[in-house]
């Protein structure tokens, strides 16, 4: 199931790229800028500022919506039975249910519109989500792409089984590996994850010679610091055969989502971090032979 399909893009990858983004990610990192890509099943975003109460959410799932006070609608959203009767049931879309259950025909004609804007080095990114956790239909749409002889990149955490990895591997041109932190009790703490998992599957696919760019997050309270940064970059300088370190600055676009999906945003800072804030971290990772980049 994905969520987006977003077009020309410049980011997560060379030239004009597709992004596909699929829902269902293992990680619960507290500052995603997409939260609604957590649940691996449908998703509702309700933005009570467009609501007209109509009402005819109420009678698609009348035992979890209910009309209040004049202030708009109530939802239980663990009271909705088919979701389905939810897509399109909102004129004024302040009820959005996110979420699409394309099968690989239906990605490859999305994908196959683009196909005229690649030239010579754009192509497919996979995103989410991780798209590592998805099921077989992933590997059938790679082996797809790997026939059509579109370039394909995948960003991921690595945070699953080699197995889920391996059988990607000579099928994804670039793994795009957003790694978040090496300190396993902040990994732990701030993402629900283990950060030895990431790092052994890191150096396990660069061993096995797959094109690998690091991207760090850097995230204030995290691991915003030059301490912090250096040891990741250290860490990561221990591995043959990745050369490439993007950093990727933290921004607040995505809290509001949290609020239309009825969900805590537990991070809670508002401090986004700057460019010129990561030179210092761009300069270390240079000085140990990387090359480097701002943004994805």
């Amino acid at each position: 199931m994905i969520f987006n399909i977003q077009r020309f893009s410049t980011h997560d990858g060379d030239g004009i790229r597709t992004l596909i983004f699929y829902k269902g990610c293992p990680l619960r990192c507290q500052w995603c800028s997409n939260p609604e890509s957590h649940s691996f099943g449908y998703s509702i975003m309700y933005d009570q500022t467009l609501c007209k109460r109509f009402g005819d959410c109420t009678l698609a799932e009348p035992a979890a919506f209910e009309l209040n006070d004049g202030k708009g609608v109530d939802i239980r959203r663990r009271e909705v039975n088919q979701p389905l009767n939810l897509k399109d049931v909102c004129a004024s879309k302040a009820l959005v249910l996110t979420g699409d259950d394309l099968s690989v025909d239906d990605l490859m004609t999305e994908i196959e519109k683009d196909v005229p804007f690649y030239k010579d080095d754009g192509g497919v990114t996979l995103s989410g989500g991780e798209p590592l956790s998805q099921d077989q239909d992933l590997i059938l749409l790679l082996k797809r792409l790997k026939e059509r002889k579109i370039s394909t990149s995948m960003e991921t955490s690595l945070h699953v089984s080699w197995a889920r990895i391996e059988r990607c591997i000579g099928m994804v041109g670039t793994f795009l590996v957003d790694l978040k932190h090496t300190d396993k009790e902040k990994f732990r703490h701030y993402i629900l994850g283990d950060a030895g998992l990431v790092m052994r599957n890191l150096e396990k696919l660069a061993y096995f010679g797959a094109k690998v760019v690091v991207r760090i997050p850097v995230i204030p309270g995290f691991n915003h610091s030059l301490p912090e940064i250096q040891q990741m970059v250290d860490k990561v300088s221990t591995i043959s055969g990745i050369e490439e370190i993007h950093f990727l600055p933290y921004h607040t676009f995505g809290v509001e989502k949290y609020k239309m999906l009825g969900m805590e945003y537990e991070f809670g800072t508002d401090k986004q971090v700057h460019e010129s804030e990561l030179e210092l971290y761009v300069q270390y990772a240079q000085s140990r032979g990387f090359r480097t980049k701002i943004g994805g």
